[in-house]
C-alpha cells in the first residue's frame, strides 16, 4: 500500500506529518522525536514516479546507496541526472515538483519549515533571507555529514542526544543560509564571551537538568540571546559546544555516583543517558577507561 501523508499548514506540528506519496513507508522518521520545525525521514524505495505536488517546506534530499537515474521537474524546469551517493538536492518551498527514478533508491529527506530559516537569518543578519534554487544535484560534505549524524541519533534512540541533534539542525540551517542564499554581507557579531554571571546561570541550569532533554533555544533563553549567538559565545567561554559540555557534566556526575552503591544502569538513568551502554561509551571516550575500570583504580 502506498505511503502517503500530506501537509496542509506550515507549523511546527504539521511538519511532523509531512511526506511524499511513495510506495513504502520510511524506515526511520523523526516524527516522534519532536524536533522543532524540521522532519527527517530515511527511505528505501523501488523504482517509481511521484506526481506533481507542492509543499510549504524546503526539502534537502541526500542520496545514499547505489546510483540511479533521476528525472525531476521543478517549477516547470526538467532535468535528468544520475543520483550518486552523497548527492544533495535542495528543493524550495511552494514550488511545483515531480520525480521519477528507475531503480532502488535510498535517500534521506529533510523537511525544513521556512519559519526556521527566517528566524535564523534574522538572528544572523537582522533581516529575512531567502534560499536560491540549486542544480538538480550537488555535493556538500557538511550537509551529508549532518544528515548521517541525525540518522544515527534516531537509530540509537538516545534521549541524551537531544541537544546534539538540536545543535546539528542549527548548524545545517546556518550553513544553508550562508552557502545557498543571496545574502553576501557579513553576519552581525557578538564579540567576546558570555559574562561570568551568564555562564554561571547556564552551567547551573545544565547541572540541574542532567536527566532531561535540553534544547539550544532553552539554554539561549536563559541569557536572552539567539541560539546562533549563544552557541558561539558559549563555546568561546568554555571551549566546548553546548551538547559536548552537557555530556561532560553527565560524566562528571557519573564519577561521583560511582563512589556510591548504585548500579551502573541506575547511574546512567540519573545522569541522563538512555542506557548503561551509552554511559559506557561516553565515559570511555572522555575518561579513557570504562566505569568498571574507574571503580577498580
Amino acid at each position: 500500500m502506498p505511503y502517503s501523508i500530506s501537509s496542509a499548514s506550515n507549523s511546527a506540528e504539521s511538519i511532523q506529518n509531512t511526506s511524499l506519496v511513495l510506495p513504502r513507508e520510511p524506515t526511520i522518521s523523526s516524527a516522534k522525536a519532536n524536533w522543532n520545525n524540521i522532519l527527517l525521514v530515511h527511505h528505501l524505495q523501488p523504482a517509481t514516479s511521484v506526481a506533481e505536488h507542492c509543499l510549504p517546506y524546503h526539502q534537502v534530499c541526500i542520496k545514499l546507496g547505489k546510483p540511479y537515474r533521476l528525472e525531476q521537474v521543478i517549477d516547470g524546469y526538467a532535468e535528468t541526472v544520475e543520483a550518486i551517493p552523497g548527492g544533495i538536492g535542495l528543493y524550495l518551498a511552494n514550488l511545483s515538483q515531480s520525480f521519477s527514478w528507475d531503480g532502488e533508491a535510498e535517500f534521506l529527506q529533510l523537511y525544513i519549515a521556512p519559519e526556521l530559516l527566517r528566524q535564523t537569518s534574522e538572528e544572523i543578519w537582522d533581516a529575512s533571507v531567502d534560499l536560491i534554487p540549486q542544480p538538480a544535484l550537488f555535493i556538500d560534505p557538511l550537509i551529508l555529514q549532518i544528515g548521517l549524524a541525525l540518522k544515527t541519533i534516531l537509530e540509537t534512540e538516545d534521549p541524551a542526544s537531544h541537544l546534539y541533534a538540536d545543535s546539528m539542525i542549527h548548524t545545517l540551517v546556518t550553513h544553508l543560509l550562508f552557502r545557498y542564499s543571496a545574502q553576501k554581507s557579513a553576519a552581525s557579531t557578538y564579540l567576546g564571551s558570555l559574562s561570568q554571571q551568564q555562564l554561571n546561570h547556564v552551567i547551573d541550569y545544565i547541572h540541574g537538568n542532567l536527566e532531561r532533554k535540553i534544547s539550544l533555544v532553552e539554554l539561549a533563553g536563559i541569557v536572552k540571546l539567539s541560539p546562533y549567538h549563544f552557541a558561539r559565545l558559549f563555546k568561546q567561554s568554555t571551549g566546548l559546544p553546548p551538547h559536548q559540555y552537557q555530556i561532560k557534566c553527565r560524566i562528571d556526575r557519573a564519577k561521583d555516583l560511582l563512589k556510591t552503591n548504585l548500579a551502573l544502569a541506575d547511574i546512567a538513568q540519573i545522569v541522563g543517558f538512555s542506557s548503561q551502554g551509552h554511559l559506557n561509551y561516553h565515559f570511555k571516550r572522555l575518561v579513557g577507561i570504562t566505569p568498571k575500570a574507574f571503580l577498580r583504580r
